[in-house]
């Protein structure tokens, strides 16, 4: 297949790193041009505009920071939609609004073409190794059309069920993530304020009930002072925004989800959109006067497992022999 991909950032850089590491037939497409020149130099080729990438390609990924500048690469000038046809797929990527996805899938499906949204989980360094999850909502026949392509780019890949659902999931993992992050956050702030060691507590976390795989990983960056986890406080918003709105829509009355909200917005306020999400334990550090910093821990993510073919992930209800 030949594949095209549009959005090269922290995650999607790292994605299609894995498809050109692979052999896939890659065109590639972003707003920094230097991105797009290092894909080049690599053995890719440049898209001129999203419709050029549709017509010449199998599929095309989008792989952008909100639903605003996914409409505008599908709708625009040159858009994506400009191009589709039978047999074309769309793969969305991006962390998004399920309607978002239902709405703009819904042209492509009316074109003749096909649409997926299937977004990834598990942390850019997984990312990069294509270790990471990858949720998929299509339907069956779309799914087992793209599962070795999905395979390239990810360990484990579920499919989710209709165009939707794994924009609705992947929304929930990362507002359960981020109460991780900001509890793992407390609970740190709270023992150096006991007078226990860093270190130590990062250990009793990790081999007890209470660890998670935020600690195991976000915990280090930031007791190694360098916050660096790829991923911005404006996202962190947008994300548990968006899992705010499904319970919303579904009359939901959540009591937990709106203080995360109002936590993040404050720390935006104070150290700005761009600034790493782990960042947000400086209110407390800050509150306190506690620096939350031991020696030994890296300054930022890397997967030391090897990379392995991917393969489907079979819920456990639907397993053979399951009761």
């Amino acid at each position: 297949m030949k594949i095209g991909f549009i959005g090269l950032g922290n995650v999607g850089g790292k994605l299609s790193g894995s498809l050109l590491r692979n052999g896939i037939d890659l065109t590639v497409r972003d707003l920094n041009d230097e991105l797009v020149q290092n894909f080049v130099n690599l053995g890719a080729k440049a898209g001129t505009s999203p419709a050029q990438m549709m017509r010449d390609c199998d599929a095309v990924i989008t792989c952008l920071p909100s639903p605003a500048a996914s409409a505008a690469v599908m709708e625009g000038p040159d858009g994506l939609l400009e191009a589709v046809g039978p047999g074309k797929i769309w793969m969305e990527m991006s962390t998004t609004d399920e309607a978002e996805a239902k709405r703009l899938g819904a042209k492509v499906i009316a074109k003749g073409g096909a649409a997926v949204d299937c977004p990834v989980s598990g942390g850019c360094h997984r990312a990069a190794t294509g270790n990471i999850s990858i949720f998929a909502g299509c339907d069956r026949a779309t799914f087992e059309r793209i599962l070795p392509l999905l395979t390239t780019m990810g360990r484990r890949v579920l499919h989710t069920g209709d165009l939707g659902s794994a924009s609705i999931l992947k929304v929930m993992t990362n507002y359960l993530a981020t109460a991780n992050l900001l509890t793992c956050c407390e609970a740190m702030v709270t023992m150096k304020a006991a007078g226990l060691d860093l270190g130590t507590t990062f250990e009793a976390i990790k081999i007890s009930s209470g660890t998670s795989f935020v600690h195991e990983t976000e915990s280090q960056v930031i007791l190694n002072g360098s916050r660096d986890i790829s991923f911005t406080m404006d996202l962190v918003k947008k994300d548990i925004g968006l899992f705010q709105t499904i319970a919303d829509r579904n009359n939901v009355p959540l009591e937990i989800s709106p203080l995360m909200i109002e936590i993040f917005a404050d720390g935006i306020k104070r150290y700005g959109d761009r600034a790493q999400s782990d960042d947000i334990i400086r209110r407390l550090e800050e509150a306190t006067g506690l620096s939350i910093l031991a020696p030994g821990f890296p300054a930022e993510m890397l997967d030391d497992e090897p990379e392995e073919p991917g393969y489907e992930v079979v819920p456990f209800n639907r397993r053979v022999g399951a009761e």
